[in-house]
């Protein structure tokens, strides 16, 4: 076969691995049932400025959540987004505050620009070099954290020294609807598009589901991995600005932890953590389900640190049915 065949035929179905409708329709249900759950324990919940900020605090992390799916697609992950966000935010809103004349557009572009230069270095030590995911994105979590680090100080960047236009990004609205939220559901829709609707996503999955396979049909699995941690760097970029202009204030420790959240949407949202599983919708419903749980704790009075122990017990459970529900799928011979 050859390389332009290659290029335009279709992935064999038996690498097409996608989660079948009735999961995304089940997170719609806990949805839900956690939106009914916390409106009638909390009746502040159930109003229409408690829902714009469930939907401006899920934004990030669905962005974020997104560029994590692609990664897992490949039967890789990325543990370094959460440094990635914060040093991109620090270096955005340093450079807004400096030039106060700049663009915003062209500050958004050199974070995106800086983002995807992140992830390109994970994606050439992970597709090139072969070394664990896992290991290359612990160790650029704490590089990335420690320039942030170098580069902050103690000092603070807050909304003072940033110009009105930078916050408006973040706090307009477009119908009622918050801003970011619609850049949210912007990159949602457009990665969805690619991984069900090209050869390029199709790929990226047969990647996942069966990289020896996916090898022999002439995939390019290393330029996908290495794609795939490069868009994620590019997208944590972006969602850097975005939190310098929701929160006001930004220092060495934007961010923290904030990779622990993400992974929580994406594996509650469906995607499989071995691989060439997921969609992206689901990892809209995991985004939106995490938030509402944040939210409803939140207006509860429910300590933070109780919902950190639940994002981890929602994380295990997550990763917990999806292997026991694969493993009784494939013993009755369907396919996941």
């Amino acid at each position: 076969m050859s390389t332009s065949d290659t290029r335009t035929a279709p992935v064999p179905a038996l690498l097409e691995s996608r989660r079948p409708i009735y999961r995304e329709a089940g997170l719609g249900v806990v949805l839900v049932v956690l939106v009914a759950l916390f409106a009638t324990l909390t009746p502040r919940f159930a109003s229409g400025d408690t829902f714009a900020q469930i939907g401006t605090d899920l934004s990030i992390v669905l962005i974020v959540a997104v560029g994590q799916a692609l990664v897992l697609f490949t039967r890789n992950i990325d543990v370094s987004v959460g440094s990635t966000v914060g040093l991109t935010a620090y270096l955005a809103a340093s450079l807004t505050a400096a030039v106060p004349g700049l663009p915003l557009v062209l500050t958004v572009l050199v974070a995106c620009l800086l983002g995807a230069a992140l992830g390109a270095v994970n994606g050439t030590l992970v597709a090139t070099l072969k070394v664990p995911s896992i290991m290359v994105t612990l160790g650029t979590l704490y590089i990335f954290r420690g320039l942030t680090s170098a580069l902050a100080g103690s000092s603070q960047i807050t909304a003072q020294n940033l110009p009105d236009s930078y916050s408006a990004i973040a706090t307009g609205t477009v119908l009622g609807i918050p801003l970011m939220f619609l850049y949210a559901l912007a990159v949602a829709a457009l990665a969805h598009l690619v991984i069900r609707h090209t050869f390029t996503g199709r790929a990226m999955l047969a990647v996942g589901s069966a990289p020896a396979s996916a090898e022999r049909t002439g995939i390019a699995s290393k330029r996908l991995v290495f794609g795939a941690y490069t868009v994620t760097g590019l997208l944590c970029g972006l969602a850097g600005v975005l939190w310098g202009a929701r929160y006001g204030t930004v220092d060495s420790s934007v961010a923290t932890g904030f990779e622990l959240v993400v992974l929580a949407a994406v594996v509650v949202g469906g995607v499989s953590i071995t691989g060439g599983v997921g969609t992206v919708g689901g990892v809209v419903l995991g985004a939106a389900i995490l938030s509402v749980i944040s939210t409803g704790l939140a207006l509860a009075d429910v300590s933070a640190f109780w919902l950190q122990a639940i994002q981890g017990l929602v994380i295990i459970l997550a990763i917990t049915f999806d292997l026991v529900l694969r493993r009784r799928l494939e013993s009755r011979g369907v396919s996941t």
